[in-house]
């Protein structure tokens, strides 16, 4: 069971996690008081903090930079708090969060056309996986579901699979804080996990340096990492996480059974096409991390 939930996470990163490369979704932020892209690496548009912050955030309702740190979960509260105060300040949830569905359609529009390749299907597909998804302990997936279908092909699958990959980042967060991780000791054992030295991801999510010392000095003194490198124990600790969240996403391989598969094959072209039009990382920390 876990492999295939985890090979259709990974099928799915690029045509749902574009929303935050896409230039339509820049642009749009912009037209609304934010930065635009900050700069962009190999062709790729890297985000905005405050308008990610702001726009992912907004699916929430307008709730304050606290809640928005403890639901992401990952990032220091102490650059994520403000950010969201100024995001508040310029615009409001429910218009950014427009803004963000219509960017990411047109940006899918733009890279695969307005009726891809077995559109329908893939449709009818998602809507099978998230249909028996509960919402206990998913607050970004309840989010996502209680804004409906934005009411065109493209888009439908867009939210529709945007839901599936908030519900397994919500199920992440509860497999590893019941582990008894914290933000900063998780990050640097995924980045072990993945094969990436450590410190090298983890600073896109704005921990202070002795913030991350403190953490590395926790996870030598319970025998999970031995000079910059996982343990057996911690190799073994930190997969459990990730089993823990395949675990909970069982009822989305449930109900798509034999067509998991099916619904791989057509998302992986799809993903291709937006990595090599400059939608998503096709290398480096965050490709690691949709293949993992």
């Amino acid at each position: 069971m876990a492999e295939p939930a985890r090979a259709l996470a990974g099928a799915l990163e690029p045509v749902t996690g574009q929303v935050y490369f896409a230039q339509e979704c820049h642009d749009a932020y912009e037209a609304l008081g934010f930065d635009g892209s900050p700069g962009s690496r190999d062709g790729v548009a890297n985000p905005d903090g405050t308008a990610y912050f702001t726009s992912r955030g907004s699916v929430l309702g307008q709730v304050p930079g606290e809640v928005i740190a403890a639901t992401f979960a990952v990032f220091n509260p102490e650059v994520v708090v403000p950010a969201v105060t100024h995001g508040w300040s310029l615009t409001d949830a429910a218009t950014i969060c427009r803004a963000r569905t219509d960017g990411a359609t047109r940006h899918l529009v733009r890279v695969l056309g307005e009726r891809p390749d077995r559109l329908d299907e893939a449709r009818s597909l998602l809507e099978r996986a998230v249909e028996p998804l509960r919402p206990e302990g998913k607050p970004l997936f309840a989010g996502l579901r209680s804004l409906g279908l934005p009411g065109d092909s493209v888009g439908d699958v867009w939210r529709l699979g945007d839901m599936l990959r908030e519900y397994r980042g919500d199920a992440h967060i509860a497999a590893w804080t019941g582990a008894g991780f914290d933000a900063t000791e998780i990050g640097l054992l995924t980045e072990l996990h993945w094969g990436l030295p450590m410190r090298t991801y983890i600073r896109s999510r704005a921990w202070r340096a002795e913030q991350l010392d403190a953490a590395e000095e926790r996870l030598v003194a319970r025998g999970l990492v031995a000079d910059g490198a996982l343990t057996d124990r911690g190799r073994t600790e930190r997969e459990a996480v990730e089993t823990a969240t395949d675990r909970q996403c069982r009822p989305i391989v449930d109900a798509l059974g034999d067509d998991l598969q099916t619904l791989i094959e057509i998302l992986r072209p799809w993903g291709r096409a937006v990595c090599e039009a400059g939608g998503y990382p096709s290398s480096g920390p965050m490709a690691t991390a949709a293949r993992s």
